[in-house]
Formats: structure tokens, sequence, C-alpha cells
């Protein structure tokens, strides 16, 4: 066990403001159920996001734009039944923030209240800083989401690198301090060339978490799926599989067929 989770017996935004501030990277992988929280949260995960992601791993659909905040809320639910230890951040899903503060705000609160969230998360910058603002104001913590927005994946029409060029990197430098300014304690980087990634890094105070954004951020995060080999079509460079539960698991169930087929399964030892 490391030295790290014995001084921390539940991770706060503050422990991962002082993770910064001392140079110990903060890990971060999503979940989306009871089971999967539940052993990410055993090996000592820093964060679970509970992304919107879920709309692609778990109901199959090409975008994230199809999960609903009620969806959200159920997928967070489950989530933090399971935590002991991680700091729990809910993706605010898209339509539930964007263009109306008043909105945001209504959003926000039924996911604190309705699952026992410890934070939520909103894509965008100067576009949705009132959202940002308003949450905050009602003591809500809130992580920023710059880069590449899969929220606004039919606005980029791509989901090729970020801010390559100066004026899209300049504005998301300026993002990132206004997101730090209204008081949001992290910032999800993704997607975006590594050195400017490390720039934004170090030119604001609060946790960075890159993904796709290189080494020189404050932590890493990826789709836990994707990370254990569940998913197979998704392979970005960025991705580091460690495990391949894909085939393992198909194995796995092939054999079962095969034993029952066989009647091998089950045998005298596995009755009443």
């Amino acid at each position: 066990m490391s030295t790290a989770k014995k001084e921390i017996k539940k991770v706060t935004t503050h422990q991962l403001q002082e993770m910064k501030s001392r140079g110990e990277k903060i890990s971060m992988l999503t979940a989306y159920d009871y089971s999967y929280a539940k052993i990410v949260d055993d090996a000592g995960i820093d964060v679970i996001l509970v992304g919107d992601s879920a709309s692609n791993v778990m109901a199959g659909h090409d975008s994230t734009l199809p999960i609903t905040l009620d969806q959200m809320i159920y997928h967070a639910q489950s989530v933090i039944r399971a935590v002991d230890r991680a700091l729990v951040v809910v993706d605010m899903p898209f339509g539930s923030y964007q263009g109306n503060s008043s909105e945001a705000l209504r959003s926000a609160i039924r996911i604190m209240k309705e699952s026992g969230a410890h934070a939520v998360k909103l894509e965008g910058g100067s576009e949705v800083i009132e959202s940002v603002k308003r949450i905050l104001s009602a003591g809500i913590p809130v992580m920023g989401h710059l880069g590449l927005t899969p929220q606004s994946i039919y606005k980029f029409g791509t989901y090729t690198v970020r801010a390559k060029e100066d004026e899209e990197a300049n504005e998301l430098k300026e993002d990132a301090l206004l997101l730090q300014e209204a008081g949001c304690f992290g910032i999800v980087l993704e997607k975006i060339p590594a050195k400017l990634a490390t720039e934004v890094a170090k030119n604001v105070s609060i946790p960075v978490i890159g993904i796709g954004a290189g080494s020189g951020v404050d932590g890493q995060v990826l789709v836990l799926h994707d990370l254990l080999g569940v998913t197979k079509e998704f392979s970005p460079r960025f991705l580091r599989r460690y495990l391949n539960l894909y085939e393992e698991m198909k194995g796995a169930v092939g054999q079962y067929i095969k034993d029952v087929k066989s009647k091998d399964f089950p045998n005298e030892k596995e009755q009443y």
C-alpha cells in the first residue's frame, strides 16, 4: 500500500490541491456501476469520474450526446454505493447546463442531492462560465474540461487533436485561467499537444488532469473499459491497454457453453 493511501482516508478537492503542490500525480478513472467502482476504489484510485462516456461504453451510442440527466444520476448512485475512498465527479450531460445558468444549477443540485456525488464536471470555457459560476455559488465543486470536448463533436466535426494552432491554443489558455478564477477545483485537458498542456498546468494553480495531453500535467484519466480491454474498437495513441478482457471474457463464456453442452457442468461437486 502506498504512502498516499495511508495518509488519505477520503480524497477531497483540498487533498488534490495538496497533491499538485507536492508534485504527486493524481490518478483518475471512469466507472459507471457498483461492481467496477468497487474494484477501482479498492485499488486506491484518487478520483472516479462517472463519465458521460457511459453513453458509449454502457449504452452503445456513437457519441456522448444521447445520455440523459436521469441516466447520469442512476450511474452516479451506483458508483457512490461502492466508494469508500475516491472523490466522485459526475459529468453533467449535454443539454443540462449549456446556455441557461438556472437550468445548470438545477441539474447540478439534482446530481448532488440524488446521487450523493462529490462534484460535477462541465465541458467548455467562456461560453459556459455563467453556468460554472452559478453552480459554484451553491457550494457545489466544479471541474472544468477543455480541449477536445466530446459534447461539441458536431461543432468540431472530428475527434482530432485540438488547439494545434496559436489562436485556439491561446483561447484554451485563457479559458483555463477563467475557470480557475471562477473557482473550479480542477480541469481536464483532452487530446491537445503535450507542450501546451504542460504550459497550462504550470500557469494555473489548480490540478490539471490529462487524457491524451502528455505527461506534463498533474494527473491522468482514462476510460476504464478501454484500459481493461473490454472495448476493442477504440485505439487512440494515448490509450494503454493493461488487459485484454474482451478476449478473456469471450473465452470464458465459450468454455461455459461448451461445458453445458457436453454435460460437464454442473458436476457432482457443483450440485446439492
